[in-house]
Order: C-alpha cells, then sequence, then structure tokens
C-alpha cells in the first residue's frame, strides 16, 4: 500500500529535509521511526528538499508498505518516537501512481522578516533585522517583476544547476503583507530553484533598505546572471506553507 503523508517541523536543529549521513535530516528521523514501527526498511519520497534551517508547515512525502490499523495509530506510534520537532499532520491511503514530488502541481513558501528584536516564541521563524525604516512599497512594486513564467538563474544559488537543471520557473502569486514590524512574503509557484526563494527575499529587502531600486531587480533578472548585490535571506525565516495536488 502507498501512503502520503503530510508532516510539519522546526527546522532549526536538523541538516535540512534530505537524508544526511550525521543521521540528522528529517528523512532520516521519519525513515527511522518508520522502519521500526512497520518492522522492515522504509525508505520515503519527500516533495521538496529544505535546507538545513529551514522549516515547514505542509511537507508531504509518500512511502509504500503494510500497515492494517488506522492511521490515527500510525500517527501516535510515529509520535512516540519521532523527535518533538516533527509532527504528523495527516495520512492518507493513496493510488500507486501517486508520488510525493512527480505529482505535485505547484508550492508555496512563506517568508517572515521582523524589523525589530522578535519576540521570543518566534525567534527561530524569522529573520530578524532591527533596522526600521524600510520602504515597504517598493518592496511590493519590485514583487511583482517575479510573477510570471522565466529564467530565475539570477536569483539562485552558485551550484543552482547541479539540484536542478531547468532555470524556467513559473511564479504564480507573490504577496507581502506588513503588519507593525512584522512583514510576510508569500510565494507560490510552479518550482523553485536552489536558495531562490531566500534570494528573492534578500533581494527585495535590499530594495526595501534602497540599496536596490525595483528598476535594478528587473534588470538583473533579465540578466540571468548572479551578482553579489543579491543577498540570500537566512534560513531561519522560510517555511515551506502547502504543496499542492491535482
Amino acid at each position: 500500500m502507498r501512503w502520503k503523508c503530510i508532516c510539519s517541523y522546526k527546522g532549526t536543529d536538523f541538516g535540512g529535509w534530505q537524508f544526511q549521513p550525521t543521521g540528522n535530516g528529517v528523512q532520516n528521523h521519519l525513515e527511522s521511526a518508520l522502519s521500526s514501527i512497520l518492522d522492515q526498511p522504509i525508505r520515503i519520497h519527500g516533495c521538496s528538499r529544505t535546507d538545513a534551517g529551514v522549516h515547514a508547515h505542509g511537507q508531504c512525502f509518500h512511502f509504500d508498505g503494510d500497515w492494517s490499523h488506522s492511521t490515527n495509530k500510525l500517527k501516535r506510534a510515529l509520535h512516540s518516537l519521532l523527535d518533538k520537532a516533527i509532527r504528523i499532520e495527516k495520512i492518507t491511503s493513496v493510488s500507486e501512481n501517486f508520488h510525493a514530488r512527480f505529482s505535485a502541481i505547484k508550492k508555496s513558501y512563506v517568508y517572515t522578516i521582523y524589523l525589530d528584536r522578535a519576540p521570543p516564541i518566534e525567534e527561530a521563524f524569522v529573520w530578524s533585522c532591527r533596522d526600521t525604516p524600510i520602504d515597504f512599497q517598493s518592496m511590493q512594486m519590485a514583487s511583482q517583476h517575479f510573477v510570471g513564467k522565466q529564467d530565475f538563474t539570477a536569483f539562485s544559488a552558485v551550484h543552482a544547476k547541479d539540484k536542478d537543471p531547468n532555470p524556467i520557473k513559473e511564479i504564480y502569486s507573490l504577496e507581502l503583507k506588513q503588519h507593525g514590524p512584522k512583514i510576510t512574503v508569500t510565494i507560490t509557484g510552479s518550482g523553485f530553484l536552489y536558495k531562490m526563494v531566500r534570494s528573492i527575499v534578500g533581494t527585495l529587502y535590499a530594495v526595501g533598505r534602497n540599496r536596490l531600486t525595483p528598476e535594478d531587480v528587473l534588470h538583473i533578472l533579465h540578466s540571468k546572471k548572479r551578482t553579489n548585490k543579491i543577498v540570500t535571506a537566512p534560513a531561519s525565516g522560510l517555511s515551506l506553507k502547502k504543496i499542492f495536488y491535482k
């Protein structure tokens, strides 16, 4: 049987989603717990490879294995073995044609910037910048340059081609909201290059600090070349929000 699982995790102390030789990838922890419960080696397949320190509200993975009890019982069994920073949100039985990665049609991430010392309860989940004021209107103007189907080479990490050979991605929406010192950037697209979301956020922040103009952003995007004007925002503020399927 094939099982589709939605999980959330606080990525602070993990080496990212993907299996790590050190044993500290989120995938390591999940596979170890499932293998113990099902009494057989289990390999899971995730939708998105979040980096070290990145969080998730709605990461999706699937695995094949025999389980004759309720899904709630499987959730409880997993929670008894998993690190408390990992939570199983939902488990459903799916067709063997389903694949967590290849069946996905779009992904949504949210990034949080805090323009002050962040409250302790939020500190691990934001980029605490502590330098106001900021030109939020210019950030909004620049953000719309990213919407659409285009080449995002300039906004990927140096070794992005090792991660994803196709730099053409489509951004369906990019929304900025500000509530007091907190700014949230929600971006939904067909897929993302290595560190692309964090590079976009770092660029928008540079616009807000008047280090770049919205026109500069468009020029960099069209150049298809990475520049030192693009700063990658810290991992702590990024969370995988949701994976969409047909």
